[in-house]
């Protein structure tokens, strides 16, 4: 066994909250598996769970490289017979930076499927996969 000398400070620092905890901070955090982002050869495309939400009530801006989706929903029913009142709300928040060298020209397409939103970006041509040609010496 090592003798480990005492510092006060790291013993201080070890306790202090680290700023990667905070997940809109944490960088590639996965603790949220409700947005998934990937590229295929033409294009980049980003699905976010929105369930439950009807598709007028979710809001997609995209702006300098970054999405960001807002929905939200909420519902409420009374019954005066019964003395009941009952009130639910739904909501998701997501902003994303777009990754790969997107056609900012070409307009993004959004749309909602069984309560995911899909969006998807056109890659720009100089960044799509070129194949070579071998010549022969």
């Amino acid at each position: 066994m090592s003798l480990v000398r005492y510092s006060p400070l790291a013993s201080m620092l070890s306790r202090w909250p680290s700023v990667w905890d905070d997940d809109e901070l944490a960088p590639f955090s996965s603790s949220n598996n409700n947005l998934d982002v990937y590229e295929t050869a033409d294009e980049v495309v980003v699905r976010a769970n929105v369930a439950g939400v009807p598709a007028d009530k979710v809001e997609m801006t995209f702006e300098k490289g970054v999405l960001w989706i807002k929905a939200e929903k909420e519902e409420t029913s009374q019954d005066s017979e019964k003395k009941h009142y009952s009130k639910s709300s739904w909501s998701y928040s997501y902003r994303v930076a777009v990754p790969g060298m997107i056609d900012y020209t070409a307009e993004p397409q959004a749309e909602i499927e069984d309560g995911v939103a899909i969006i998807t970006f056109k890659k720009a041509e100089a960044s799509k996969p070129k194949k070579l040609t071998i010549k022969k010496k």
